[in-house]
């Protein structure tokens, strides 16, 4: 069976989230390069981020679905963000002067940062951060448990988050989506005629009038113009069942472009 994909390296979330779902892991460095592997057939599914509750959505996962890939939403992984101070086995807080993480988990601890009189400094990853202080007593990273335990380090101090509810949304992304299950998502990706006054509305109107509740709206630029935007929605439903079928009948008939991104089930806690 061929590999799953994700946004690696090793230690970082993606790789936690992805763990979930498979132990035949291949990581890649960017999010086009997992997206690729499965376009090529190197592997079957990819895993990428496509948002944060604090940071909100992943604009580049987002822009290569509609303007690259026609890969398919097949499943989805949602998983709690467990910031940990990562140090080297037995040093202690007082021994710290420097913290190494990603900008957005520096971001999202910087009140434990702050009160710590720590030096921040930006890594590609929270693995690669991690991997950074290998022998350096001075120095702590910002990472999960699993990059703690691939390069054999000590977690000092659990949950050091600002925001205690901080959850990053996965997708799985296949060539195909998912059958229904009776309790699924669709996931699609709209664009607007021009000078159409009330045209976004009248989209959200329909899915008022069928009693289908959305889940998420995003807008991104289309790369097209100023002030010309691609529409994000995601809603309860799969595009097989009959009413589904009939509301992006309709969608599609009141959109310049409508593209599906896939179906899939509900994530369960």
């Amino acid at each position: 069976m061929k590999p799953i994909s994700f946004l690696g390296p090793k230690g970082t979330y993606t790789h936690e989230a992805a763990s979930t779902i498979s132990d035949n892991l291949i990581s890649y460095c960017t999010i086009p390069a997992v997206l690729d592997s499965v376009t090529n057939g190197e592997c079957d599914k990819g895993v990428v981020p496509i948002e944060n509750s604090i940071e909100g959505a992943v604009s580049q996962t987002l822009d290569l679905f509609v303007h690259k890939h026609d890969l398919k939403i097949c499943d989805e992984i949602i998983l709690p963000i467990n910031h940990n101070l990562v140090v080297n086995k037995e040093v202690k807080l007082d021994e710290i002067k420097d913290v190494y993480s990603h900008s957005q988990a520096l971001g999202q601890c910087q009140g434990f940062i702050n009160e710590n009189n720590f030096q921040p400094h930006f890594a590609i990853s929270t693995a690669n951060a991690v991997k950074s202080i290998i022998g350096n007593n001075s120095s702590a990273a910002i990472g999960n448990k699993k990059a703690a335990e691939l390069y054999d380090m000590e977690i000092l101090i659990s949950n050091i988050q600002d925001v205690s509810n901080n959850e990053t949304r996965f997708v799985v992304v296949s060539n195909e989506d998912h059958e229904p299950t009776g309790n699924d998502k669709t996931s699609i990706a709209f664009s607007l005629y021009e000078d159409n006054p009330g045209a976004l509305y009248k989209i959200l109107e329909i899915f008022y009038k069928a009693h289908v509740n959305l889940t998420k709206i995003e807008s991104r630029p289309s790369k097209e113009g100023l002030g010309d935007y691609i529409f994000f929605l995601d809603f309860y439903g799969h595009r097989k069942e009959e009413k589904i079928h009939e509301i992006l009948s309709q969608v599609e008939k009141t959109t310049a472009t409508l593209k599906i991104l896939g179906s899939y089930p509900i994530f369960s806690y």
